[in-house]
């Protein structure tokens, strides 16, 4: 019988995940929730139909062992890769201004017609990013070692 995999399967290994519907999607953007990037860290290739993204994340499957361990919670480099994106559209955020940074809320997914739709990238400070897309194709993967989150802190959102 299969089973869900728990945050202590990971154990030490970089994160890799794939989304190709809305629930999984919800994986992802649990583990995207505060990354932060500056602008130039996105690109979109039309003529591949692909957006990506390199995003500082915050280690959220690590938080609860650190807090334990009295150890400094931590951050890595990770890369978000939507595949056949149609269209990009963004607000509140000035994509010319490469050295903003922009920090990422949630990843969620509007379904349309036949498995196409919109996967809405949430930004904190009412910003947003809209990949109109033929269906959700979505890979999320470290590509560094962790590091001590530069604020020492978890994140918080206040109510």
């Amino acid at each position: 019988m299969a089973q869900d995999a728990k945050f202590e399967d990971g154990a030490e290994q970089p994160l890799r995940l794939r989304a190709l519907d809305g629930d999984d999607l919800v994986a992802v953007s649990a583990m995207l929730q505060d990354a932060v990037l500056p602008v130039s860290e996105m690109d979109w290739q039309a003529g591949k139909r692909r957006f990506g993204l390199l995003a500082n994340r915050f280690r959220w499957e690590d938080a609860e062992a650190a807090t334990v361990a009295r150890r400094k919670v931590e951050r890595v480099q990770a890369v978000l890769v939507v595949d056949s994106v149609l269209k990009v559209r963004t607000s509140g955020v000035d994509i010319t201004d490469k050295d903003q940074v922009i920090s990422l809320l949630t990843v969620t997914f509007e379904p349309a017609e036949d498995g196409a739709g919109t996967i809405l990238l949430t930004l904190a400070g009412d910003g947003a990013i809209a990949l109109d897309v033929e269906c959700v194709e979505v890979t999320l993967k470290d590509v560094t070692r962790p590091y001590v989150a530069p604020s020492g802190k978890v994140p918080s959102h206040p109510s």
